[in-house]
């Protein structure tokens, strides 16, 4: 019980951060909770669950939950595009999901791939989809702890890569700012054009970052 009433006082502190300025401190342990949301979601629609004690579900018409919704369905759109990048995503890159150095430094090395000529929120959505593929690869087979380290990763590569960004943006709430397309022929859209050089990057990120593989 101690355990859930911490983690609610702390979620509860996440979200007021959305209201302010943020630190980075705060960035990053809003990118965490991001995180189990779109892996939990992810996990739902591929008809998986997975135990997360420190996940607590946004609270309807809160500013965690607007960027939550907005993340997601930017997702949904990048997936509709690139549908093959971002399943199997461990079989993409040859590795096991028995070590957890191995899927967080592979996780690592794309997400370095991924912002090595800048940042974008279509990167940022990117990132998140590779996170989710992988956890689900990594809940599929009986590996659900390393879950729980693939949001520690994302959270580390936030701090040491995207606070700067997004403080000079106000916080994660600059993502809702981003038209989502209703339009079936969005392929002109903006996350198109942003991310239309990724269609190979996490082979590119396999051959090129982590040749011992």
């Amino acid at each position: 019980m101690e355990v859930l009433r911490r983690s609610s006082v702390f979620a509860a502190e996440i979200m007021d951060a959305f209201d302010r300025s943020p630190t980075d401190k705060e960035l990053v342990a809003q990118a965490k909770a991001l995180g189990r949301e779109y892996v939990h979601a992810r996990l739902l629609r591929a008809g998986l669950s997975w135990s997360a004690p420190e996940r607590t579900s946004p609270a309807p018409g809160g500013r965690l939950a607007e960027v939550c919704t907005v993340l997601l369905r930017l997702g949904d759109e990048l997936e509709q595009i690139r549908p093959s990048v971002y399943r199997n995503v461990a079989r993409q890159l040859h590795i096991s999901l028995q070590s957890e150095p191995v899927v967080t430094d592979a996780f690592l090395a794309v997400a370095g791939h991924i912002f090595s000529a800048g940042i974008t929120w279509g990167k940022v959505v990117s990132l998140y989809s590779v996170a989710a593929g992988l956890a689900v690869d990594c809940v599929r087979q009986a590996q659900p702890a390393m879950v729980h380290a693939l949001v520690d990763c994302l959270g580390e590569f936030v701090r040491k890569t995207l606070a700067t960004w997004l403080r000079r943006r106000g916080g994660w709430t600059d993502v809702l700012k981003c038209v989502v397309s209703t339009d079936p022929g969005f392929r002109s859209h903006w996350l198109v054009a942003t991310l239309c050089s990724f269609g190979r990057f996490l082979k590119a990120a396999f051959f090129l970052l982590l040749p011992e593989r």
